[in-house]
């Protein structure tokens, strides 16, 4: 046997038990993202026959969002980091300190991104497009989603705690029936069916808004009956500075690594809308189809950090780092797979949207293009967010991303679309140089086995 099958053998083909913990976790979270991604897909088309206005004017309102939905993230994705090794240190006790924690700190940042959204919501779309009825139309729904942030924040928080400790079915469900009930309000109240007003992008921001407190009441209500999940105000009360330091010298990497991620692609979009109308609207159909076809790669990632996270608490780093050389292998192999499906289904999906035939082509050439680099994109991904932050490797996460996209995406976007005046095909192509380089880093990361951390030894209940 040579040694690439021996390897292979390890890793790749590494027994049931490894895969059957990946299916009962990666699948409820897969489900879960492939019914967001997909009704998001569902709402684009619906606000596509409305126009192409309404698509950009909505995915431009939406960066704003995103910038605070990575925030409210990172503060999770950094909690969870905890939550994760404390389960499998069977310590709830510490799982209801951490979490409550979260849940104020994320309230505090969405009541502030409400407010600048509901009172300004004008000069925020200013920032990333030109186009006066973008601007106007964009506003109109920013004033009205900015009220659902607190929920949408809250709910998050719950729904990864509850995937930190292996329950992956209970935000699974809760989000399908909130998502279903966005698309039923969606559907009534942007084209006036059933008797309601036609209030266009209008409706689709109540839409939102009403989903996300149905989701966060549902789930708030569930999550009380799981001991661990029951956060009290005297769990916060029994935390102190120190604990607050510790906690945050691991979670504040993780915010400042996905807004910094967020803000490049806040730059892209920003470059995008810059060029044309035409680039943003193209970009933005080619983002949501992507992200339909990436649901499946964070299902994986968030797998990984769970499972690389409790055998690390279990005090098992060793079977940790087989996990993480399983899941790199994996990540690659469904890149594959995913890239020739998406290359196979991406005229069809074009073909639902009313959009011209320059926007057509344009998203038609992105899409190959993300069809033949999804392997590479892939591997990244599960690397940054499964294995390294599993394994409690934030700090090294944040500076490999932060450098990769602003030091080389960010200036190479500007350049290749102001300086040379590229094509937006052409850009997407040279910004992804950026993602190849990051690909490199977490290899050698890797290999280096200087990424397990133990971050909950010697933690206090």
């Amino acid at each position: 046997m040579s040694k690439a099958q021996g390897f292979l053998n390890k890793y790749l083909f590494c027994g049931k038990q490894f895969y059957r913990q990946l299916f009962i976790l990666a699948l409820p979270i897969t489900l879960q993202n492939l019914i967001t991604s997909g009704l998001n897909l569902i709402d684009t088309i619906m606000l596509g026959w409305v126009g192409e206005t309404e698509i950009a004017a909505v995915g431009i309102a939406n960066q704003y969002f995103f910038l605070f939905n990575l925030i409210f993230i990172g503060i999770f994705s950094g909690c969870s980091v905890f939550i994760a090794q404390f389960w499998g240190h069977q310590n709830e006790a510490s799982i209801r300190k951490v979490l409550g924690l979260g849940l104020l700190s994320a309230s505090l940042v969405a009541l502030l991104f409400s407010l600048c959204a509901v009172f300004f919501p004008a000069q925020i779309m200013m920032v990333f497009s030109k186009d006066g009825a973008v601007i106007h139309v964009g506003s109109s729904y920013l004033r009205i989603v900015g009220l659902s942030y607190l929920f949408t924040a809250v709910g998050f928080g719950y729904s990864a705690a509850a995937r930190s400790i292996g329950n992956t079915v209970l935000p699974m469900l809760v989000s399908t029936l909130a998502l279903l009930c966005n698309t039923i309000l969606n559907y009534l109240l942007i084209f006036g069916h059933g008797g309601m007003p036609a209030l266009g992008v209008e409706g689709a921001a109540i839409a939102t808004v009403v989903a996300r407190l149905l989701e966060v009441m549902i789930l708030v209500a569930f999550a009380d009956r799981i001991p661990a999940l029951q956060v009290r105000w005297r769990d916060l009360q029994r935390i102190t500075g120190e604990y607050v330091a510790r906690i945050y010298k691991t979670v504040l990497p993780v915010i400042l690594n996905d807004t910094t991620w967020g803000l490049a692609f806040v730059v892209y979009s920003v470059v995008f809308a810059r060029m044309s109308t035409q680039a943003i609207t193209a970009v933005q159909i080619t983002n949501t189809v992507h992200n339909l076809f990436f649901v499946v790669i964070f299902g994986i990632a968030n797998a990984a950090a769970v499972m690389i996270g409790h055998r690390i608490g279990e005090g098992k780093e060793e079977e940790g780092g087989d996990y993480a050389w399983s899941f790199a292998l994996l990540s690659l192999a469904s890149g594959v797979v995913l890239g020739l499906f998406l290359a196979i289904c991406a005229p069809y999906i074009l073909s639902s949207f009313k959009i011209s035939r320059e926007v057509y082509q344009s998203a038609l050439f992105i899409m190959y293009f993300t069809a033949l680099f999804m392997p590479i994109r892939v591997f990244s991904t599960v690397g940054i967010v499964g294995v390294l932050r599993g394994g409690g490797d934030v700090r090294f996460a944040f500076v490999t991303e932060a450098f990769t996209m602003w030091c080389i995406g960010v200036p190479v976007a500007f350049w290749s679309a102001f300086v040379l005046h590229c094509p937006v095909e052409y850009v997407v192509i040279l910004i992804s140089i950026e993602e190849l380089t990051k690909s490199l880093v977490v290899l050698y990361r890797l290999v280096s086995q200087r990424w397990l951390k133990n971050v909950i030894q010697g933690m206090e209940i």
